[in-house]
């Protein structure tokens, strides 16, 4: 596999304080998660939707969105105890054994459950911003504010959701249809009935197929909660231009 996949770079740099006169500060609280956090996590999708082979599973991609921000500058990650239980993974070698089949990563034998991997991808190790920032966005992608994601979704599911929330400005969001099913690796036509699902549970108030193959939708709100599914029809997007699609690497498989 060629190891050709560029990771966008981000305008975005977490600064650094130091006191002055060189005495210990008290501890800040975090800033909360913001446009920010779903940004990186916007270009860590893209990606990984270029990195790994087009039939890999949706909870391997979950499993390696939160590997790649973790990442040191030599490429190691070292998750924290209890991060793969807290993710209903735990005890599923066979996901590590597929990104390793995809020549992703490297899992040395340890005694510690797979906790400590390495990344054999180089655009990895030229990650930016620092990994506070990205460890932030890796966060944020457990919880992606503003759609819940939960637990009991099928992994395919809760792939989809995390790509809707990061590519959702208030409440809408809208991109092309063959782009949210290339990063939420599914055929289109799976990727429409994801969407039929995430309706059915209450997650989308509605989404809209258009005439030219883009998919538009809005989440649940106080005026919107009754509106019926469709797939077709007028529908609007808060997202600017820029960000309405991503784009991948003309390369990609």
């Amino acid at each position: 596999m060629s190891h050709t996949a560029i990771v966008p770079p981000t305008l975005l740099n977490a600064g650094r304080t130091q006191s002055v006169s060189g005495k210990a500060r008290p501890a800040r609280s975090a800033p909360p998660y913001g446009p920010g956090e779903q940004q990186r996590v916007r270009e860590m999708l893209t990606y990984l939707a270029a990195a790994l082979p087009r039939f890999s599973s949706p909870t391997a991609r979950l499993l390696a969105l939160q590997c790649a921000p973790r990442a040191d500058r030599q490429g190691r990650v070292r998750l924290p105890g209890g991060f793969l239980r807290d993710m209903r993974l735990r005890g599923r070698t066979e996901l590590w054994q597929e990104l390793e089949h995809a020549d992703w990563l490297h899992c040395p034998a340890s005694k510690h459950s797979r906790l400590e991997v390495q990344l054999l991808d180089a655009a990895v190790l030229a990650q930016a911003p620092g990994r506070t920032a990205r460890l932030r966005a890796a966060q944020w992608a457990l919880h992606p504010a503003p759609l819940a994601v939960p637990p009991a979704l099928p992994p395919a599911a809760q792939l989809t959701t995390l790509v809707l929330a990061a590519h959702t400005r208030s409440g809408t969001g809208c991109t092309d249809l063959d782009i949210l099913a290339r990063l939420c690796g599914q055929s289109p036509q799976q990727t429409e009935d994801l969407l039929d699902r995430l309706v059915r549970s209450h997650l989308l108030a509605a989404w809209h197929h258009r005439d030219n193959d883009e998919i538009s939708w809005h989440l649940p709100n106080a005026a919107s909660r009754a509106a019926p599914h469709q797939k077709s029809g007028p529908a609007t997007s808060s997202l600017p231009a820029s960000t309405q699609a991503v784009g991948l690497p003309s390369n990609s498989p």
